[in-house]
């Protein structure tokens, strides 16, 4: 896990903004990390990690495209269920907020990407650096199997 700069740009709510900011770091093949789309009031919210942050700012500011840089958690998870659960969970366990998360939706060698917004990032990266992927929190009882299963 580490730090990175996240990048939440503003979108008209109209039809072609997020193809044309999207279009524009293509063109420049830039890869996109993980992203997460949501609507507020009068305009969308893009929030997007990406594989060369300084370029992907300055592309999105010759869109004139509002925009703001915020440092996030940046963890890779096993593609199998209760993984982001236990980050969650020893997060918890630590009393570090999570603001918001959003994941990538595929990754290598079974892994994805997850973004966390988290109140204190520093402690963040401590604490998991602590807890190896599969060991949960020394505070909290482990979970059930049967909780993951569909049906």
């Amino acid at each position: 896990m580490e730090s990175r700069k996240q990048i939440t740009v503003f979108l008209e709510n109209k039809p072609g903004r997020l193809a044309k900011v999207l279009a524009e770091l293509a063109k420049h093949k830039i890869n996109i990390v993980a992203l997460s789309v949501m609507d507020h009031q009068e305009h969308g919210v893009l929030r997007v990690v990406t594989d060369d942050q300084a370029a992907s700012t300055r592309i999105i500011s010759d869109l004139n495209s509002p925009f703001r840089e915020a440092d996030v958690l940046e963890v890779e998870l096993k593609n199998q269920p209760g993984a982001l659960a236990h980050v969650c969970e020893v997060l918890a366990a630590e009393h570090i907020n999570i603001e918001y998360a959003y994941c990538s939706s595929g990754g290598r060698n079974g892994k994805v990407v997850g973004i966390f917004k988290v109140s204190n990032i520093e402690k963040a990266i401590r604490v998991l650096n602590e807890s190896p992927n599969h060991r949960r929190a020394e505070s909290r009882p482990l979970r059930d199997q049967r909780t993951y299963r569909k049906g």
